[in-house]
């Protein structure tokens, strides 16, 4: 059969493969045809190995498949795989093949998920655009001269763009929800520890969590349930609370939002917060009662996340030295080489942050800027912890701005970190938050985030099921619909 795989969410594919409307094979085949047609515009992948695909859809047809088997996937280029390139979107990594699969990599083979390929992002998940790869930009489907976000925009690109039915991506300020909200799509940041980080290259280990970006909410939970176990490789992980479940759209009857009315200020569209005032509007007709929350400290997180996340990238990042993998420069002596490989294999943005990391931890420096950004994370985790003593949940908008132009922020970095302006403090807090389309601002799509308290992600979903079941947001770009 015809395979049209725009628009095809992963349960639905799951449906056609158990009721034998296809092979996995032919459905993994009408993935890479898609792939081949217009990933040379999105750039949305950095690796792809059709044989390999195609031999482990076969392995499914040959199993039986029963469940998600069969089903394809694409991973986050930061999540290792085995025998397969892995390279965090930096040259310094150029040609690097881990020898053993992420976690959550190794939990999607055991469910029968067959991978499409890795996605791109920015180097080392250092970026809000997917404009800092070493190996250039993605573009978003909805508008190519548009970025799709970051870091975690080639997964957010290749399911808008119909060339995979879901992924993985990588959050430590905002990389799941902010490429979701620029795709129009599903994107789900767990509670810090739910999902293991084994095999995902570091970055900063105590902000950042594996989580699914999908086109629906029930194709986020279904994923959630693949990757959300314990595991005794991550001493940080401690699995879900309880088992994940997929929701069905309801009302709101009983629950009451908080609404962080003096964030709202920090420069918002005008189109974005319209459609956030929508989403307001509904979750009252929903029967939900809306009350303001006040989050003191929270305006305070992109400054200390921006000391403790270079921070710990400076630890993390001095492992690549030219020594023990990926790129080698030679030179005279020791020194020279780690400057030579480091200087070539390290982009523009990672040695900034290497540096503002390695300034905030030096002696002198460390109890002014590092001690003090910790002092106010926990500030910011109160904050959240009172403010879930009177909601159940906290609404924002994801990203105060629409998916801005390509090249557009690249030469200020401040107002590109400011696009994670209300997503940095939930990972500053280790709590979980939702984003899910509410719209469209300019004709791009918006995001509304809904963050909740630490393991309430079933709280999230059913919350955020309801939305978007009022929004009845089309996922798929209007010109991906028209050339269908």
């Amino acid at each position: 059969m015809a395979i049209d795989v725009i628009g095809l969410t992963a349960e639905r594919a799951a449906a056609l493969l158990r009721g034998r409307a296809c092979t996995a094979e032919e459905l993994a085949q009408a993935y890479l045809d898609r792939i081949a047609a217009v990933d040379g515009e999105i750039h949305s992948y950095l690796h792809v190995d059709p044989e390999r695909t195609l031999a482990a859809a076969r392995e499914q047809d040959a199993a039986g498949v029963d469940g998600l088997a069969g089903v394809p996937i694409a991973y986050k280029d930061l999540l290792s795989t085995r025998g397969v390139p892995t390279t965090a979107g930096s040259r310094i990594l150029k040609g690097f093949v881990p020898i053993e699969d992420a976690d959550v990599v190794r939990w999607g083979n055991e469910a029968g998920l067959v991978s499409l390929g890795k996605t791109n992002l920015d180097e080392f998940a250092m970026g809000s655009s997917t404009e800092h790869s070493a190996y250039g930009p993605t573009r978003n489907p909805w508008d190519p001269t548009r970025v799709p976000g970051g870091s975690s925009g080639g997964s957010a690109a290749v399911v808008a763009a119909g060339c995979a039915p879901w992924a993985l991506g990588t959050d430590t300020g905002g990389s799941i929800r902010q490429p979701a909200a620029f795709c129009g799509l599903v994107g789900l940041m767990p509670t810090y520890g739910s999902v293991s980080r084994f095999g995902v290259v570091a970055f900063a280990c105590s902000l950042e969590q594996v989580g699914p970006m999908t086109l629906t909410v029930r194709d986020a939970a279904l994923l959630q349930q693949v990757i959300a176990r314990d595991t005794d490789r991550d001493a940080t992980c401690t699995g879900p609370r309880a088992p994940i479940e997929v929701p069905e759209p309801g009302r709101l009857d009983g629950i009451t939002f908080g609404v962080p009315r003096v964030e709202l200020e920090a420069g918002v569209e005008e189109g974005v917060r319209a459609r956030f005032d929508e989403s307001l509007a509904i979750a009252e007709s929903l029967g939900a009662r809306l009350v303001d929350v006040d989050l003191p400290y929270a305006r305070h997180g992109l400054a200390a996340y921006y000391v403790i996340a270079p921070a710990e990238a400076s630890a993390n990042l001095s492992r690549f030295d030219g020594v023990r993998y990926g790129l080698r420069v030679d030179a005279p002596d020791v020194r020279a080489m780690y400057e030579a490989t480091r200087d070539a294999g390290f982009g523009a943005e990672v040695k900034r942050r290497i540096m503002i990391g390695t300034y905030a931890l030096s002696a002198g420096y460390h109890d002014a800027y590092y001690v003090q950004a910790q002092r106010v994370r926990t500030l910011i985790r109160r904050d959240f912890d009172a403010a879930f003593g009177d909601v159940d949940a906290i609404l924002l908008p994801t990203a105060p701005s629409v998916a801005f132009p390509i090249g557009a922020r690249l030469d200020d970095p401040l107002a590109m970190y400011a696009n994670d302006i209300f997503t940095l403090p939930v990972n500053l807090a280790g709590i979980p938050a939702l984003s899910v389309p509410n719209g469209l601002s300019e004709g791009l799509p918006t995001g509304l985030q809904i963050i909740g308290p630490a393991h309430s992600e079933n709280l999230l979903l059913r919350l955020g099921a309801a939305f978007e079941a009022e929004h009845a947001f089309d996922p798929v770009p209007p010109g991906l619909r028209s050339a269908a």
